[in-house]
């Protein structure tokens, strides 16, 4: 039987992954109520990426709440406000190479963030069983894998980043909550995201954006890095499954089942980008330009997606090559929403467009 909720609450919503995973809810029949969308919005977060919805029909069905996870007073207000009976965890800094430069934030964010969160929440809903926490996590906490096998849900965590550290301490922080106070709670592992409304920061993005500006084309090291690609609507389609049918207490690896080297991911968007446009493939493949390698670059990710596909039924609904063609085609059809992120005028939008909380 589905668990139906009635307020979501869902943080980090106005990021890339968090907004997609908005608008898919809002699309299943089976969900009747309320989304509370709780986002900070840093420099990762848009609120103008979910004016569809803002403008739709469903607008009384959805809030913004402009607010830090961190902040527990607000965070203990929403849940009360709002009636909440489900809480989606979105929010974390999730950039590796910023992890790098700047490790502090991420430990705030990522670890104590998820503290308040599961704190609060235990204060709020006592000994219910009728609510849910779902915890969205990654891959890299498992480390790197050599050339062959896979992540499973068994696999022992080895994080080698700041970022996969703090998300790995996030992980178990969830386990504890459930195991000492009984907090129902789920949790999913996920490959990397690809899709519309990715900031430019991330490689999919960076590299059509840097295609278009004739600007090189940076690859780590010699481009052989191995990573696993999940499109995102896929990997909300999976979050959903999770939350409405998975058991409490599991934990689900989401994979995209698509292993490409990143040399090879870049040639095929320079191959992409030569039909679409009016320049030929070989320009593009001419931009390519090998960089230093990162600090503890792991060498290859690949999940096991055996079993969500056994106990909950979800499969991948695009292969990788027709989701990256229907992905750099939202990038050039969508300008408007790449050039006020890419020109920063985002924040000044945010901030004549949300200056209050929104509260219904």
């Amino acid at each position: 039987m589905s668990r139906l909720f009635q307020n979501i609450l869902v943080t980090g919503g106005a990021g890339f992954i968090g907004s997609n995973f908005i608008r898919y809810i809002f699309r299943q029949e089976s969900f009747k109520g309320r989304i509370i969308n709780l986002d900070k919005l840093t420099y990762a977060g848009f609120a103008g990426s979910l004016d569809d919805i803002v403008s739709s029909e469903i607008s009384d069905r959805y809030v913004l709440e402009i607010g830090d996870i961190c902040d527990s007073e607000n965070v203990s207000r929403i849940l009360k406000q709002y009636n909440v009976d489900c809480i989606v965890h979105f929010a974390a800094e999730s950039h590796v190479d910023r992890s790098i430069e700047g490790p502090s934030v991420f430990i705030q964010t990522n670890i104590l963030g998820t503290f308040n969160l599961l704190e609060e929440a235990r204060q709020y809903w006592g000994n219910r069983q009728d609510v849910l926490f779902h915890h969205v996590s990654t891959d890299e906490v498992y480390g790197s894998l050599g050339e062959d096998g896979y992540f499973m849900e068994t696999t022992a965590y080895d994080p080698r980043s700041p970022y996969s550290a703090s998300k790995a301490s996030s992980d178990h922080l969830v386990r504890s909550y459930h195991h000492t106070y009984g907090l129902p709670y789920t949790l999913s592992n996920c490959s990397n995201n690809y899709g519309p409304y990715q900031f430019p920061e991330k490689l999919i993005p960076l590299m059509i954006e840097n295609m278009l500006e004739g600007k090189p084309l940076p690859v780590y090291g010699d481009g052989s890095n191995i990573r696993d690609w999940l499109y995102v609507e896929d990997h909300n389609a999976a979050v959903w499954a999770v939350i409405t049918r998975g058991g409490i207490g599991s934990s689900y690896n989401i994979g995209g089942e698509n292993e490409w080297k990143n040399i090879r991911l870049v040639k095929e968007i320079c191959r992409i980008m030569g039909k679409l446009t009016q320049k030929d493939e070989e320009y593009y493949l001419g931009l390519i330009t090998l960089v230093k390698d990162r600090p503890g670059h792991d060498r290859r990710y690949a999940i096991d997606c055996s079993v969500i596909k056994k106990e909950l039924g979800w499969f991948q609904s695009l292969d990788f090559e027709q989701g990256l063609l229907e992905t750099v085609k939202w990038y050039l059809e969508n300008r408007d929403w790449v050039n006020i992120i890419k020109s920063g005028e985002y924040r000044t939008w945010m901030e004549k467009n949300y200056q209050k909380r929104s509260v219904t």
